[in-house]
C-alpha cells in the first residue's frame, strides 16, 4: 500500500485537475450565489441536489461495472459502454416519474415546472454524462484527460454565469436555462472528444451476471447522495427558501474542501481494487487523521481570509459567512463519512454500504429536522451542525471499521 512514484504522479495529476476545478467552481459559485437572491439560490441549489440524486438512477447503476471493467479489464470496455447506453435509455421513464413526484412534494408552489425540468435534465443527461466519461478515463488511468474534461465542464458553467450577469439577468428561470445549455454542451464535448475509442458491441451474456452488481452499487450510490443531499430538501421544506439559501451557501463552501480528499479517495479505491488489500489499520487511521486535518484547514483558511475582508466573497455569501466558524468541524466529519463509504465500495461490500448509508440517512434526517424545527430562528441551527455531523460520523466509523476488520483480516497487517 506504500505509494510509488507512478501513484504519486497520478495523484498530483488528479489533484491538479481538482485544484483547477476548485478555482473555476469557486468563481462560478460566487457569481451565481451573489446574483440570485438568497431564496432563489436556495431553490436552485435544492433543485440541483435533487437532480444529482436522480442522476444516480441513470442506467440503473451500471456505472459501477463500467468503472471496474475500465480499471481491470479495459478490453471489454466497448461491450460495457454499449450496455450502459442501452440501460440509460431504459432508465429514463423511471427517472422522469421520480422527478415528477419530487416536484409535487417540494417545488410545486415555489418553482415553475420548466426551469425545474431544465435543472434536472442538466444534472441527469448533462453532468452525469460528463462524470461517466471522466470515470472511464480515470479507470483507464488517463487522469489528465479526466481532469481536463472536468475543468472544461466547470469552465463552461462559469462562462454561462458570466454571460448571465453581463446581460443583466437575475431571475432563477433565466439562470436555469443558461445552466442547462452550458451543462449539455459539456456532455457533448465529453462524448465527442474524451470518450475513449472502443468498438461498441452488445454482448448479452455479460449483463445477467453484472446487473446484480450494478443495481446494488447504484442503490448504494443513490443512498449515498440521498444521505448527502437530503438535508437541503429538508431545510427548504421546514425553514423556507431564505434559510435554504444560507444553508446551501455554507455547505457549498464546505463541499469545496472535499475536492483534494476525493482525489485521494479515488487513488486509494483503485489501489485497493487492484491489489485486493486494505493496508494496515494504522495506515487507514493515519489517512483518517490526514483527511480531518485537511478538511478543517480548508474551512479555517476561508474563515481567516474573510476576517479582514468580510465582503470578499460577495454580498450574499457574506450574509452566510458568519455561519462558517460555528460549523468548523463539519467538513472533517462529512468528508470522513465519504471516506468510509469509499472503503466499503473498494472492498465490494455493497450490501453493507447500502445498510450503513441508509442508517446515516435516517439519523441525519431526524437530527436536521429536529434542529431546524427548534433552532431555525436567528440561524442558531449552525452551531448544532457539528453535533449532527459528529454523531453521523461516529455511527459511520463504528459500523465501517469492525466490518473491515472481520472481512479484510487476511489483508490487514
Amino acid at each position: 500500500m506504500l505509494p510509488d512514484r507512478a501513484a504519486i504522479i497520478a495523484y498530483l495529476t488528479i489533484l491538479s485537475g481538482s485544484a483547477g476545478r476548485l478555482v473555476i467552481s469557486l468563481v462560478y459559485f460566487l457569481i451565481v450565489a451573489n446574483t440570485l437572491t438568497l431564496g432563489a439560490f436556495g431553490l436552485f441549489a435544492t433543485a440541483s441536489a435533487t437532480g444529482l440524486i436522480l442522476s444516480r438512477l441513470l442506467a440503473f447503476g451500471f456505472v459501477s461495472p463500467l468503472y471496474r471493467v475500465s480499471t481491470v479489464k479495459p478490453r471489454l470496455l466497448g461491450a460495457y459502454l454499449a450496455g450502459f447506453a442501452a440501460l440509460a435509455l431504459l432508465s429514463l421513464p423511471l427517472i422522469a416519474g421520480v422527478a415528477a413526484l419530487a416536484y409535487l412534494l417540494f417545488f410545486a408552489d415555489r418553482l415553475a415546472i420548466l426551469p425545474f425540468a431544465a435543472i434536472i435534465t442538466a444534472e441527469i443527461l448533462g453532468w452525469r454524462v460528463v462524470e461517466v466519461v471522466a470515470i472511464v478515463n480515470n479507470g483507464l488511468r488517463r487522469f489528465r484527460q479526466a481532469a481536463l474534461l472536468v475543468i472544461i465542464g466547470s469552465s463552461l458553467r462559469t462562462l454561462a454565469a458570466l454571460i448571465f450577469v453581463t446581460l443583466g439577468q437575475a431571475s432563477l428561470e433565466s439562470w436555469a436555462f443558461a445552466y442547462a445549455i452550458a451543462t449539455m454542451a459539456s456532455a457533448l464535448i465529453a462524448l465527442t472528444a474524451f470518450l475513449p475509442a472502443s468498438r461498441w458491441r452488445f454482448v448479452r451474456s455479460l449483463y445477467p451476471r453484472r446487473m446484480a452488481d450494478a443495481v446494488f452499487a447504484g442503490a448504494a450510490d443513490i443512498v449515498f447522495y440521498v444521505q448527502s443531499e437530503l438535508d437541503k430538501l429538508l431545510v427548504l421544506g421546514i425553514a423556507g427558501e431564505r434559510t435554504a439559501g444560507l444553508y446551501a451557501i455554507a455547505f457549498r463552501v464546505i463541499d469545496l474542501t472535499a475536492m483534494p480528499v476525493r482525489s485521494f479517495n479515488q487513488m486509494l479505491v483503485q489501489k485497493i481494487m487492484q491489489e485486493r488489500g486494505l493496508g494496515g489499520l494504522k495506515r487507514l487511521a493515519g489517512f483518517e487523521v490526514g483527511i480531518a486535518l485537511v478538511s478543517t484547514a480548508g474551512l479555517a483558511a476561508v474563515i481567516l481570509a474573510l476576517m479582514p475582508f468580510p465582503g470578499l466573497l460577495g454580498r450574499n455569501v457574506s450574509q452566510a459567512a458568519y455561519l462558517f466558524a460555528p460549523m468548523l468541524l463539519v467538513p472533517a466529519f462529512r468528508n470522513l463519512v465519504e471516506y468510509h463509504a469509499d472503503l466499503l465500495y473498494a472492498r465490494e461490500r455493497t450490501g453493507s454500504r447500502i445498510l450503513l448509508l441508509g442508517l446515516l440517512t435516517a439519523l441525519k434526517a431526524g437530527l436536521i429536522a429536529l434542529v431546524m424545527t427548534r433552532f431555525a430562528e436567528g440561524n442558531a441551527w449552525a452551531e448544532w451542525m457539528n453535533l449532527v455531523f459528529g454523531l453521523v460520523y461516529l455511527l459511520s466509523a463504528g459500523f465501517t471499521y469492525p466490518l473491515l476488520m472481520r472481512t479484510g483480516r487476511p489483508a490487514l497487517r
